[in-house]
């Protein structure tokens, strides 16, 4: 028998190499040591076994931000289960769906939500069902007291899934992402050696873990990589601001650090200590960039992943970060730029972006034809995502292939007029939008979040004719309050042309 691929055994591994090093740490100075963590994930997997949970089995989690998720996590990947984490934002439809389509053996999440959901849950057959409360009370933490634990870690192939992750559902039906052993240790790893992650060094993380950044970019790197995690159940950036002096690395989406720039504290001074500030799950503004470097002298590294994939490129931590990029593929992942027919193009060239490699899902949970649909015959995957590739191999991205507008038969691409938007006084940030015309097909429409004294519409369009050719300038600059966004700082594009597809009707 091959040797044990299970992540679980890997952090076991991990944590008793590292085992000076506590796992986790909170502001006020509490800590808990990694052979605790590995004690509790024991005694929660006995728990599972217990339970009735085998290897296969879907264990879906509805539950905040806590240590005891985290074990819970773990302890599922240890008894050789599936981790299916929800968002803990869904309502009782939505989970409803989630439970018909994974068939999960058991059901955790919080008293309140289980009050809400358990006939849903009894509807389809799920007998078990624990509470798990952010205090670490519940019955799940209850039985977890009492009983020796389980000390076998079921051996899995780097092939067998790990994680059911679920798409967003902005466009459709929702689509399960089978995550693999492989597709998680491999990504750590890789992450692990170019953003040099080092023993002892302390991560802040401040994101939510039913979701690929927090879950499996943050925790797993650091678990495996033998870094602390200062945890925060959420971001708030005062507190975070005061962490940075007992920390090295921060992971982040694009609004803590739009929210960090209005900090009067943010400089060089509070951020000394500070050795790597990493960006994803959405567009760096470059402006944010721009404005976090003047203030601290530190470069974001921003990278690029999805939940199909894991990480696919990041910018180097040795070398330039240029803001708007997304860097360079990770070692043993293969990118390429193709039409829609799937033949590559040449570099500078906008098309679909394509990966290939040990980062990339096994599949859609029960749905083979979409499977098929979204890979090429030679295994590449499509991510949906439009970009170009310079010459030297560095990623650019241009938007997503729904977000692509065609205005009279002419591609426009959103992030090019959002650019030139963002540069404009009086804009603080942007989103560009097609609507239904009658005689173009599309119209191009821009939303706008003033910053300060709302520009005049009439001068906004005339500022982008001097600077884009005429069927790129939007027809109507409409002013928002904020643009819709989702639970991880991605503005909802979807949201936007619902609301304002009658605009120009």
């Amino acid at each position: 028998m091959s040797a044990n691929q299970n992540l679980a055994a890997l952090i076991e591994a991990a944590c008793n190499r590292h085992s000076t090093v506590p796992a986790f740490a909170y502001s006020d100075g509490r800590g808990v040591a990694r052979h605790d963590l590995l004690a509790d994930v024991a005694r929660m997997a006995r728990v599972l076994v217990e339970a009735g949970v085998a290897p296969g089995d879907r264990v879906t989690v509805q539950a905040e931000k806590s240590l005891p998720t985290v074990a819970l996590y773990l302890a599922t990947l240890k008894v050789g289960a599936i981790f299916h984490p929800l968002n803990s934002a869904y309502t009782a439809a939505e989970v409803g769906f989630f439970i018909a389509d994974a068939e999960p053996k058991i059901l955790v999440a919080t008293s309140a939500r289980l009050a809400e959901i358990g006939d849903i849950a009894r509807q389809h057959g799920i007998a078990t069902r624990l509470t798990l409360e952010v205090d670490g009370s519940g019955t799940l933490t209850d039985a977890a007291k009492s009983g020796a634990p389980f000390l076998d870690t079921v051996h899995r192939e780097s092939g067998d899934l790990a994680a059911l992750l679920y798409t967003s559902g902005t466009t459709g039906r929702a689509k399960g992402a089978m995550i693999t052993h492989g597709n998680l240790v491999s990504n750590a790893a890789a992450l692990i050696d170019i953003w040099e992650l080092a023993e002892g060094e302390t991560l802040i993380h401040a994101l939510p873990i039913y979701h690929v950044h927090g879950l499996f970019v943050a925790l797993n790197t650091a678990l495996l990589g033998g870094l602390r995690m200062l945890w925060m159940e959420k971001f708030e950036a005062g507190k975070v601001l005061r962490a940075f002096s007992n920390a090295q690395v921060m992971m982040g989406v694009p609004t803590f650090y739009t929210r960090l720039v209005t900090e009067p504290g943010l400089d060089a001074v509070s951020t000394a200590g500070m050795r790597l500030f990493i960006s994803g799950s959405a567009p760096l503004l470059p402006e944010t960039h721009a404005a976090f470097r003047a203030r601290t002298g530190h470069a974001i590294l921003e990278r690029y992943g999805m939940t199909e994939t894991g990480m696919i490129t990041s910018n180097p931590y040795r070398g330039e970060r240029i803001a708007g990029t997304v860097g360079y593929p990770l070692p043993n992942v293969s990118v390429r730029i193709t039409d829609d027919k799937g033949n590559e193009l040449s570099r500078g060239e906008t098309g679909n972006v394509e990966v290939k490699g040990p980062n990339v899902f096994a599949g859609y949970w029960r749905l083979p034809e979409k499977t098929r649909e979204d890979f090429r015959p030679d295994g590449y995957f499509i991510t949906g995502d439009q970009g170009l590739m310079a010459t030297d191999g560095r990623l650019s991205l241009v938007g997503r292939a729904k977000d692509l507008i065609i205005t009279g038969g002419l591609n426009v691409y959103p992030i090019e007029i959002e650019q030139a938007l963002n540069a404009l006084p009086g804009i603080g940030e942007s989103a560009v939008i097609g609507v239904p015309h009658a005689d173009f097909g599309e119209a191009v429409v821009a939303i706008v979040v003033p910053n300060g004294e709302p520009p005049a519409e009439p001068a906004v369009i005339a500022a982008l004719a001097r600077q884009l050719a005429k069927f790129k300038c939007p027809k109507r600059v409409i002013a928002l309050a904020e643009l819709p966004r989702n639970s991880m700082g991605k503005v909802s594009k979807a949201q936007l042309r619902e609301r304002f597809k009658g605009l120009l009707s």
